[in-house]
């Protein structure tokens, strides 16, 4: 098994952190649908933003499985130590750094994959958040800045050197973001030029797939980001295959709405009625990408339109009917 620290992970696949996503409700359900490991939403390192209402959402994790992992982002090594310092006093049992993010919202604070370019500062942040806390700190990062910068093994290096306890590799340069081919290659490069545990990340979106990966790139586990969206049991089947070589089938359709309905649920009663509402809109619409069915385009912009709880529910129901009795048709 996987080991981070004192923790035992009880599988090799691990929920990757994606603003906007890995919130507390999908955190659980990913969990609790067979994922290894899940992680927060990046949390700014500011303190003066600890107290908004984002970061308070970003923060909680209550009801979550253990080990609990936060993920910090940010650019100054005093202020990363202290975000990380207060988010173990909240219960965190894993911090994670953000040195992986492309967006160019986060680089144009110098913070995420723009950190790459500096290998002096990656090393500051890492070890003064590793000194900080007695937890295991872990890091996500890509191949380097860009296809000219590609310095991941050097930055693997220096997280290792730093007591970096796991390391996640999304297998593109921050110049990359999400195009092109993922570099397996780079990855199995940083997998041989140290001895933690590297997760691999990018483009794994099947049981096949991180099969794959994993013997191209000798990584003790995969990372799975974007193909869990609308899938939040995918992680689980990914993790049974890598055990035991069989892939369990999706669930049925029945239980995929079950699935839908209780995150939806959750959304309402963690966000509020208005938030809420807002971003099972989204949530929803990734559950519906996996059905081929031709309304289904129709029926998300319908649902898109819906302001109530009650609205978004009934709807979701009326989904389940349209789609089962296509099925029973077919």
């Amino acid at each position: 098994m996987l080991q981070i620290g004192p923790y035992t992970l009880r599988n090799r696949v691990a929920l990757a952190p994606m603003a906007g996503v890995t919130d507390l409700p999908f955190r659980r359900l990913c969990a609790g649908l067979g994922a290894g490991l899940v992680v927060s939403e990046m949390i700014s390192s500011k303190p003066e933003l600890r107290d908004s209402r984002k970061t308070q959402w970003r923060s909680r994790h209550d009801g979550e499985a253990e080990p609990r992992s936060i993920q910090i982002a940010g650019n100054d090594p005093a202020q990363m130590a202290e975000a990380a310092r207060y988010n173990v006093s909240q219960g965190a049992q894993i911090i994670d750094i953000n040195m992986g993010c492309p967006a160019k919202k986060v680089c144009r604070k110098a913070a995420g994959s723009a950190l790459l370019a500096d290998e002096a500062l990656v090393g500051a942040i890492l070890e003064a958040v590793v000194a900080a806390v007695e937890v295991p700190v872990t890091l996500k990062i890509r191949t380097g800045s860009s296809p000219a910068a590609r310095n991941g093994v050097s930055i693997a290096r220096i997280a290792e050197d730093a007591g970096i306890a796991a390391l996640a590799v999304h297998g593109r340069t921050r110049a990359c973001a999400f195009k092109g081919e993922v570099e397996y290659d780079t990855i199995a490069d940083i997998v041989s030029a140290t001895d933690f545990p590297v997760f691999a990340n990018g483009d794994i979106n099947s049981p096949a797939q991180a099969t794959a990966v994993i013997r191209h790139t000798g990584a003790a586990g995969v990372m799975i980001g974007r193909a869990a969206q609308g899938q939040p049991w995918l992680c689980g089947q990914i993790a049974q295959h890598l055990e035991t070589g069989v892939t369990p089938p999706a669930p049925a359709l029945a239980a995929q709405f079950e699935i839908l309905n209780r995150h939806v649920r959750e959304l309402h009663a963690f966000y509020g009625e208005s938030m809420g509402v807002r971003i099972a809109r989204k949530h929803t619409g990734w559950y519906l990408q996996q059905h081929q069915h031709p309304r289904c385009p129709q029926l998300k912009q319908a649902f898109n339109t819906l302001g109530t709880p009650g609205e978004q529910l009934h709807l979701i129901d009326q989904i389940f009917h349209i789609l089962s009795e296509e099925a029973l048709a077919a």
